[in-house]
């Protein structure tokens, strides 16, 4: 196979992840990558396994891990869906970290912060936004199935990602939005909306919250929605340590991500550790040495 074959056929790799029901995000970033892929190969070269090797090679020096294995399945599938098995190469292999960097972690109190400085600058929907996805744990994508419907059952019901969820709404959440709802006068569909009546998306959310960080004194790099559903998620399993209810909750396939969203800080590490009390601090006393917390002789 060669480029100008791979090139006839990506439209129909894009249509076939159509009929898979694939997400239009997964389409979009599949394509993305695939186009990537092609305008760095020669034209009319001959695809082989150390082709795709090489083109690997250069992904890891410019993109995180993380994101080279993201490139990689894209055009594993493109390979499996040519029945060309033989041009798929490995992912990379990467070690879970224990802790999640301190200085984008989202914390309560700058939770608190961000919802009082949307306050106070009269920004009442954007206040409900932040609380409605840190209160339920939703995905911002998700926030169009916050319907004056599920306010009034108190519950949503989801569809993302090929999967359907029932969400609780918190019975104070839903009060909010009730009030909110009558001075909005709406009647139907989705309760957060624009001007032109169509739901917010990620990247008004986005804008909005980064417009808060200098009156909430919050590092704007802590600060987008999905860290909303990150502080959800440790909030409900410090409370209820079944990571399996958390994942069902969060609409999860596997447990594995799951565990990400939980993750620490390395402050809250070292703490945990300390806790475990298996480092013994000596004094010398009179020639002698003890345990300063057993009071070991």
């Amino acid at each position: 196979m060669n480029t100008t074959e791979l090139k006839k056929s990506v439209e129909r790799y894009i249509a076939h992840l159509t009929t898979e029901e694939k997400a239009l995000s997964t389409r979009t970033q599949y394509a993305h990558t695939i186009e990537q892929f092609i305008m760095w190969l020669d034209d009319h070269a001959e695809i082989t396994k150390r082709t795709v090797i090489r083109y690997k090679e250069k992904l890891k020096t410019a993109y995180k891990p993380a994101t080279v294995n993201i490139k990689l399945a894209a055009l594993n599938s493109l390979f499996t869906f040519l029945e060309r098995t033989d041009l798929k190469v490995k992912q990379l292999k990467i070690q879970r970290e224990a802790y999640c960097a301190q200085e984008k972690e989202l914390t309560y109190d700058d939770y608190r912060r961000l919802v009082a400085a949307a306050k106070n600058k009269g920004n009442e929907k954007l206040s409900l936004v932040i609380q409605t996805i840190g209160g339920t744990g939703i995905r911002v994508s998700e926030l169009k199935f916050i319907t004056v419907e599920a306010v009034e059952n108190g519950e949503a019901y989801i569809s993302s990602k090929g999967k359907n969820r029932k969400v609780l709404l918190p019975g104070k959440l839903c009060k909010l939005l009730k009030k909110y709802i009558r001075r909005q006068r709406l009647e139907a569909g989705s309760v957060f909306i624009t001007r032109t009546g169509k739901p917010l998306d990620r990247s008004n959310i986005w804008r909005m919250m980064k417009a808060l960080c200098e009156d909430a004194q919050v590092d704007p790099k802590k600060v987008f929605p999905h860290n909303l559903r990150h502080l959800f998620a440790r909030k409900f399993y410090s409370i209820d340590h079944d990571i399996a209810k958390l994942a069902d909750m969060l609409g999860h396939s596997s447990i594995n991500t799951t565990r990400i969203y939980i993750m620490t800080t390395s402050r809250e590490h070292r703490k945990q550790l300390d806790k475990m009390n298996l480092i013994f601090y000596w004094q010398s006393e009179n020639g002698q040495q003890k345990n300063s917390r057993s009071g070991l002789r």
